[in-house]
């Protein structure tokens, strides 16, 4: 049988695990049969049940101890040594088969742009007949900073090419979006990215970013030229917002097609249109945002 799940990425601190928590809530009032599956060998304390730890096999901390290594290089090797042991995760996935699986995976970008390993992980899950989605989540607040917004745009970007996966891009914590700073722009310019050359512009008469204009210029023409990066919001405290993104993932892997969920009355009637609604993006905005 097919198996379902999603290969939840992104930077450290943009809310991966508070994701992972607040859809495994989600799925037990909906009736689906999810568990997590804890991918991160530095993150020992989360805040959901994980059906697997991936510290049962290699642990970043005692890494770091007995071979000397910084955080970044212990995560590496303890990923690195994951993909040599795949019949480890293979055990697993058997004695978790047919429910739907959150894969949280650890947040280092070096291992998604500088390393294979997860890649190879995916690819094997892939192989054994997993539809995943690769949900990347990025903190919200990155958006009132149009050089960091720029930054993520690429990294996203970089993400979904490495992955190959169905992707779905998630401003996470969107309730405390400007919480260090306003906006320059309304919330669909950033949900759907057009016109970035307003970005570097924006970027003001900074000397420091000045330096890199060409290079910020550089990076929007490649995000331009590829359009297929784009974001939908979240705030994990609000149903209607998780069921809208959980709509998305789902009809992006298939699940919403292959008649699984218990209550179908999640997708036809409490959702609605997906998250590209402009009048829900407009309700996000007024909801959450101060009003210029």
């Amino acid at each position: 049988m097919v198996g379902f799940g999603q290969v939840v990425v992104g930077a450290p601190g943009s809310g991966k695990t508070t994701y992972c928590a607040g859809l495994m809530q989600y799925f037990k009032a909906i009736g689906r049969d999810a568990v997590v599956f804890n991918m991160d060998p530095a993150n020992e304390k989360v805040p959901y049940e994980a059906a697997v730890d991936i510290s049962e096999l290699v642990n970043a901390q005692k890494v770091a101890s007995e071979l000397s290594l910084g955080p970044n290089g212990s995560l590496l090797y303890a990923m690195e040594f994951l993909e040599r042991n795949m019949q480890w995760l293979d055990k697993k996935l058997v004695e978790h088969m047919n429910k739907y699986i959150l894969f949280d995976f650890p947040g280092q970008i070096e291992l998604y742009t500088h390393n294979e390993c997860i890649r190879a992980v995916v690819q094997r899950l892939n192989r054994r007949g997993y539809r995943l989605t690769q949900v990347n989540m990025v903190d919200a607040h990155h958006c009132a900073d149009a050089s960091k917004f720029i930054a993520v745009l690429l990294m996203s970007a970089t993400m979904m090419l490495q992955l190959e996966l169905p992707a779905v891009n998630v401003l996470s914590k969107v309730d405390l979006i400007e919480q260090y700073g306003s906006l320059p722009f309304n919330l669909e310019f950033y949900t759907d990215p057009s016109d970035l050359k307003k970005l570097v512009e924006s970027l003001g008469d900074d000397p420091v970013l000045r330096n890199y204009a060409k290079l910020n210029e550089a990076i929007v023409d490649v995000v331009e030229d590829f359009p297929f990066v784009g974001y939908h919001t979240l705030d994990i405290q609000n149903k209607e917002s998780v069921m809208r993104l959980v709509n998305a993932i789902d009809k992006s892997n298939g699940y919403m097609y292959a008649n699984l969920d218990a209550n179908k009355i999640t997708y036809d009637v409490l959702v609605g249109k997906p998250e590209k609604d402009h009048r829900w993006i407009a309700e996000v905005q007024e909801r959450y945002m101060k009003q210029r």
